[in-house]
């Protein structure tokens, strides 16, 4: 068996996480989020929604995606109903994307608007980032077009 040298050895490593990365990257925040298994829930409903191909469109965006946890939360008769009503479940959804590019090193502590054109409140107090009453509890999730921010609870907008 042929060893390389040690300095050709980190060379093909480094290329071939230079590629990873790359290639990481070239998935939009669609893909994202339906490759992600605790996101399996809100890829569906996504795709129910009709939403799929604005989370694919060029960015910036940032996704707030409630974990399956988080949809498991909400009351079965909301659930049905969100699911029963295309253009309710499409609101409420998009409630949930920011026109714009969030991590956690550039968040705006305030007021956001939201893709329904409300606003939600973002807070970042050390390492703990809330969005309205929900914890991000994975964050900086990168993709070609935006930023997915996974979080524990469903976003419902205000009544208008």
């Amino acid at each position: 068996m042929k060893h390389l040298p040690l300095p050709a050895l980190a060379a093909s490593f480094l290329i071939g996480t230079a590629c990873f990365a790359t290639n990481a990257l070239a998935q939009n925040v669609m893909e994202t989020i339906s490759q992600n298994p605790n996101l399996s829930t809100a890829a569906k409903l996504i795709k129910d929604a009709g939403l799929a191909d604005t989370l694919s469109a060029p960015g910036p965006m940032t996704v707030f995606a409630p974990d399956n946890a988080a949809f498991g939360a909400v009351p079965a008769a909301q659930l049905a109903e969100l699911s029963a009503n295309k253009e309710l479940l499409k609101s409420v959804l998009s409630y949930h994307v920011v026109p714009v590019s969030i991590t956690t090193a550039n968040v705006p502590n305030g007021m956001q608007k939201t893709a329904t054109g409300q606003s939600i409140s973002l807070y970042k107090s050390g390492t703990f980032l809330t969005v309205e009453s929900a914890l991000v509890t994975q964050a900086d999730v990168k993709a070609s077009n935006g930023v997915v921010q996974v979080i524990d609870a469903v976003l419902i907008p205000p009544k208008k």
